[in-house]
């Protein structure tokens, strides 16, 4: 199916952080299938904190909510909505851009290129010997060479037989080369070449390879060797040492002094561009090196021999060499994972050294990239990846990506749905309360109407919520007129009635049972203490999470639908502590006590009723074991297996709570026999009511009870 956007081309584009892209008039915009250029619509904030809740409401924590957020990103279900990819989305295509660039050639030969253009140098060479040598016989045309060159006149002897023997000399040296590019460089350098187009192209073939290869060891490192003069390479010889002196300090675990790492760069700063510290000197050197390494490692022994002989003869300072050597193995010592590893490229097309290591670099870039994204540990590290990095791996859609998640933290900063406390970022109450309603439209989205039969209330309420309907008037139905109905029923009762006076409309006389009213649902008033059992029995059993919802579920229900009503919250493990409604989001059960006392959760409840004037005061019991624990002369006293005299002071509590009209309903989590046994001698001395309900299914058993009991329908 094609997916048709706005063509952006004729839409107004605002900021592309927080953009809702909308078409203007119909005659303006045009239509073309979605082919991934487009631009979707942000997720708003109200998404972001959907998105956010279940982790919110698992472990109670803001942050680390966002953080996994970030980690998993988020897929949208509605067509046009754009998804918000997340770092693992970013490192997954991070590995498939390394399998491409893996996929792109191979390593047969790197050196092929180097050794075909050498191959050329000397025949070029050999065939400029060839014809001096050809020239020197006895009646070549011109007179034979000159002793720079070829001449035009008479030659002497003597010379005809120097230059014959110079060209005979240069072939014999020619046809003595070694086959390996390292000593045939070495060879050539040696030599004088006697063709100035081989001596060109030689020269230029040693540059590109001391530029590909030399300074991936230090900085400017190729143009001093192309020199070769002492003063050229001292300052590269020095920086070596000095640097190598450091290095040893770390591998045998002692920290350089930070004024010997400030000489050092103060002297050999320009080296290492940009670098304040040894941990940044070592970084630039990895970066450079490392490809190198990589290369030598994913090479054949021979072709490792060969590479690594031409890396000497290029450099022909066995001083300098040594300590290069000697800088590299400290590095691969130091760095974790080693300097550069091997790769096993797959592709067809061979790959000469310059795309070799242009290649390893690349997935060296991928490498350290991929280890920055999965050492991001929240919002704040997003703003420390390179950007440009990325869109030259990735392509600019990755930076896009990246910015939407950085922004996520300040569009709900924006939105009022996250505030910062010191280091940390809270939820503000505004989030608890979106979070509570995704979670009640959750609950209320999977009930069934036949998941609860009638019950009866204790006392009916005055009046609820209005219906269209309306009825004949009854003594003590709530006043809520229907005129219409009314009049008309006056009208058509007394079609017969006078004019008044001055003959302009009708009169109009009302009888009693002219009056119609709209119907509506009595509501009972209610006060109700939630006692949510805190035990780590719960968090054990995976209990904890339902009956957070719950709790969040019915704060949120009764504070949007019965907004006269009272709830409290009562959390009962060790003890029993009243909970506020606003932080049951970023509630957490981790770290409570053993015991599940009752008894005081009962007796705090109690107490939270009798402060309250409602016609029905219910305690809901939310519990998945017997009590096990009591207060006793001012102290919990705790035994498990319970002991008899914990059960009767918690039915004790029972029925002080029944004498004093209060209704406690059980809903049970676990059906142990001494659980049951124990709800059922609750029940039968307070005549409340026990359920048992999984886990998965308690929030509507709760709320389905509840609403319930809270309303019936006038008939």
């Amino acid at each position: 199916m094609a997916f048709l956007t706005p063509d952006p081309r004729h839409l107004d584009r605002g900021d592309a952080r927080a953009r809702r892209r909308t078409p203007g008039p119909a005659s303006g915009a045009r239509y073309r299938a979605w082919d991934g250029s487009q631009d979707l619509p942000d997720l708003t904030a109200d998404e972001l904190v959907d998105a956010l809740a279940d982790d919110v409401l698992e472990r109670g924590d803001a942050e680390e909510a966002i953080r996994r957020l970030l980690q998993r990103g988020i897929r949208t279900a509605e067509p046009g909505q754009a998804d918000l990819r997340g770092l693992r989305d970013l490192v997954q295509r991070l590995r498939e851009r390394r399998e491409a660039v893996l996929g792109a050639g191979r390593l047969d030969d790197p050196l092929a290129a180097a050794r075909r253009e050498l191959d050329e140098i000397v025949e070029l060479e050999r065939d400029g010997a060839n014809r001096r040598l050809d020239a020197t016989e006895p009646g070549a045309d011109g007179g034979g060479p000159s002793a720079g060159g070829a001449g035009t006149g008479p030659v002497d002897p003597a010379l005809r037989r120097l230059a014959r023997s110079i060209a005979a000399r240069r072939l014999d040296q020619l046809d003595r080369l070694p086959p390996e590019v390292g000593p045939r460089i070495r060879a050539l350098q040696a030599d004088d070449f006697l063709e100035p187009e081989a001596r060109r192209r030689f020269d230029d073939l040693v540059a590109g390879l001391r530029s590909s290869m030399l300074d991936r060891f230090g900085a400017g490192l190729a143009d001093a060797v192309k020199e070769m003069r002492p003063e050229d390479l001292d300052a590269q010889r020095s920086m070596v040492r000095d640097l190598n002196g450091l290095l040893a300090q770390r591998i045998q675990g002692q920290e350089p002094d930070p004024d010997d790492v400030g000489r050092f760069l103060a002297q050999h700063g320009r080296f290492f561009p940009g670098a304040e510290t040894l941990d940044d000197v070592i970084d630039q050197l990895a970066a450079r090196m490392a490809a190198m390494q990589s290369l030598l490692q994913s090479l054949s022994p021979e072709q490792r021999a060969e590479l690594q002989d031409t890396i000497d003869a290029l450099l022909r300072d066995d001083r300098l060499r040594w300590d290069l050597a000697q800088l590299g193995a400290s590095l691969d010592m130091l760095l974790p994972g080693g300097l550069g590893g091997r790769e096993r490229f797959r592709g067809e097309s061979p790959l000469g050294l310059d795309a070799a290591l242009e290649q390893l670099d690349r997935l060296a870039a991928l490498d350290a990239l991929e280890d920055q994204l999965d050492g991001t540990t929240g919002p704040g590290d997003l703003a420390g990846i390179d950007r440009g990095e990325l869109g030259e791996l990735l392509g600019p859609g990755a930076v896009r990506d990246l910015d939407a998640l950085e922004d996520v933290v300040d569009q709900l900063e924006r939105a009022g749905y996250l505030e910062r406390r010191g280091e940390r970022l809270e939820l503000t109450p505004r989030a608890s309360r979106r979070i509570g309603q995704k979670v009640l439209d959750e609950l209320f989205a999977r009930l069934r109407r036949d998941a609860f039969g009638g019950h009866r209330v204790a006392a009916p309420g005055r009046g609820g919520e209005r219906e269209e309907v309306p009825k004949p008037f009854e003594f003590g139905d709530p006043f809520q007129l229907d005129l219409r109905a009314t009049l008309g029923n006056a009208l058509r009762r007394d079609e017969n009635a006078p004019r008044r006076p001055g003959g302009a409309g009708t009169a109009i006389r009302l009888h009693p049972d002219d009056f119609e009213v709209y119907r509506t649902e009595r509501s009972t008033s209610a006060a109700t203490v939630l006692l949510v059992d805190m035990s780590r029995s719960m968090l054990l059993r995976g209990c904890y999470l339902a009956a957070k919802r719950v709790a969040i579920a019915l704060d949120t229900l009764i504070r949007t639908q019965y907004p006269r009503d009272h709830l409290a919250i009562v959390g009962f493990a060790y003890d029993a502590r009243e909970l506020r409604p606003e932080a049951l989001a970023s509630l957490s059960w981790h770290g409570y006590e053993y015991g599940t006392n009752l008894q005081h959760g009962l007796q705090l409840a109690r107490g939270i009723l009798s402060r309250w004037h409602a016609a029905n005061r219910e305690i809901v019991v939310i519990t998945d074991g017997e009590p096990t624990a009591h207060f006793e002369n001012g102290h919990v006293e705790f035994s498990y297996p319970p002991t008899p005299r914990t059960v009767r002071e918690t039915l004790r509590e029972v029925g002080r709570c029944t004498r004093e009209g209060i209704t406690i309903n059980t809903f049970m989590l676990d059906r142990s026999p001494a659980l049951t046994d124990f709800v059922g001698r609750l029940t039968e001395l307070n005549r409340g009511r026990a359920f048992y309900a999984e886990p998965e299914h308690l929030g509507e058993y709760v709320l389905v009870d509840f609403v319930q009991r809270r309303s019936r329908r006038i008939t």
